[in-house]
């Protein structure tokens, strides 16, 4: 064995003896806070939702470590500033975040409470979104909102979707969009909501990374095929200057992420960091051997980019100017870190029209009104077996496959074997079928630790009523 695969050995073996850290009460409580000063600035000032719909929606059936706390926690609202603040101890100042145009909510790490906004990060020079207006384009035939499709099979599966326990126990869906590049063929919503009404993405984030990294790739800035460039990385003994971006892209960094590579904590309700969290992990197999889901591989193909581009102020307008508003993601916030670094595993708000966009340009190979945004064969690329893959269920149920950031759907009864998705926390789904031209969005607030949305039952069905029509 190698001196290099001894060492990653021996930094699992480490790893997996070590008892695992646990949050203190503390701790736990910040991070509560966090999370509703976090949820609640991002609710009122992107979604422009009022405070008895949030308590509905954003804090019932989340995380169960901070579930409880959250609930007892009051969120303070200054309309005036766009700032929230949560006080949850005696001792330490309350938890505050603060929206900006285009960028959202931004949390202030624990302990402070003192600050201009003008030490925040800002995407100066780009135009601010518009979340109160969408005019529907490119698609020049809708469907009304909320109304019947003339498709008597298609309406049955659209009801159904909204009705808890018909394509999953702890089902809540908010929204459903289906389209084609011409048409959109249906769109509802519940209650309160409208076209221009946004939702987090949670990990539906991840796909949209891609596609920055993605327009990067296009615009010269990046190659997925090159050491990750990560300044946190630059001695000459550091093993991690091998990862590339497409090993990230992939999952398959080989980097420690604990056993649940989904939780960052620190960071997303800690007001942590992305380059005190995601980039100080070691190695603990050979980039590329080995895909395990986590967070940190995302944050770090976007802290990549940061570095590629190597101007803060062009960082932080280049995922607007290069892909979103381009293709009409006009009511879309890329939240960050205090520092800027775009948290592009999750922390995204944007509405079910703007991520069938994203589905369209997917659609269109890269292209839209004529410019190739994406380039050409991206949509394939993303939609590609990785190398390495997630392991198979074991109960014999199809298993879901991965590319580069997008899960895939090849053995799913029902669905054509191009079936590729973005999924995010809480049933966040966007669906594309190249070969039926078909994209489809679900939105939803499913519960925790229960059985969301079965995407892939609710997918056949719509393929099954369109076929019937």
């Amino acid at each position: 064995m190698s001196r290099y695969l001894m060492g990653v050995a021996i930094t699992a073996l480490t790893l997996a003896t070590t008892a695992k850290a646990q949050e203190t009460e503390a701790t736990v409580d910040a991070y509560a806070a966090g999370y509703k000063a976090a949820f609640t600035c991002s609710a009122v000032f992107n979604a422009g939702k009022q405070m008895a719909a949030i308590d509905e929606h954003e804090f019932t059936g989340i995380y169960a470590l901070v579930q409880n706390r959250v609930n007892e926690l009051t969120a303070q609202i200054d309309t005036d500033a766009k700032r929230v603040s949560v006080a949850y101890s005696d001792s330490m100042p309350p938890r505050i975040a603060q929206w900006r145009p285009n960028l959202g909510c931004v949390q202030l790490p624990v302990g402070n409470d003192s600050y201009d906004t003008a030490d925040l990060p800002q995407a100066e020079g780009v135009p601010a979104t518009n979340p109160n207006q969408d005019d529907g384009a490119p698609w020049q035939k809708r469907r009304p909102v909320n109304e019947p499709t003339g498709n008597a099979a298609l309406d049955d599966v659209i009801r159904r979707a909204f009705i808890r326990g018909e394509y999953g126990a702890n089902a809540r869906t908010s929204a459903i969009l289906i389209a084609t590049a011409d048409e959109i063929l249906a769109e509802n919503y519940i209650e309160g909501f409208t076209p221009t009404t946004s939702q987090r993405t949670w990990s539906v984030a991840k796909s949209i990374g891609a596609s920055v990294v993605g327009a990067a790739v296009q615009d010269g800035i990046v190659d997925v095929k090159a050491p990750a460039s990560m300044p946190e990385w630059s001695r000459p003994l550091d093993p991690r200057g091998t990862i590339t971006l497409e090993n990230l892209l992939h999952m398959a960094s080989g980097l420690d992420s604990n056993r649940a590579g989904n939780r960052t904590d620190r960071l997303y309700i800690g007001g942590g960091l992305v380059t005190d969290t995601a980039s100080r992990n070691a190695l603990e197999a050979v980039p590329g051997s080995r895909w395990k889901y986590a967070n940190n591989d995302t944050l770090l193909a976007i802290r990549h980019l940061r570095a590629a581009i190597d101007n803060d102020a062009s960082y932080l307008a280049y995922p607007y100017r290069a892909l979103l508003h381009k293709i009409g993601m006009t009511h879309t916030y890329l939240e960050t870190d205090w520092e800027g670094n775009f948290i592009l595993s999750s922390q995204v708000w944007t509405t079910s029209r703007d991520l069938a966009r994203l589905g369209l340009l997917h659609l269109n190979d890269g292209v839209w009104g004529g410019e190739q945004i994406l380039p050409k064969g991206w949509a394939n690329y993303v939609a590609t077996p990785a190398p390495a893959q997630p392991p198979q269920r074991t109960d014999g149920r199809p298993t879901v496959g991965y590319g580069a950031q997008w899960w895939l759907y090849q053995d799913f009864p029902g669905l054509p074997a191009d079936t590729y998705a973005a999924r995010g926390n809480r049933g966040q789904i966007l669906m594309i079928i190249p070969s039926k031209g078909l994209i489809l969005v679900r939105r939803g607030y499913d519960i925790a630790g229960g059985p969301g949305f079965q995407m892939h039952d609710y997918a056949a069905d719509v393929l099954k009523a369109l076929a019937s029509d």
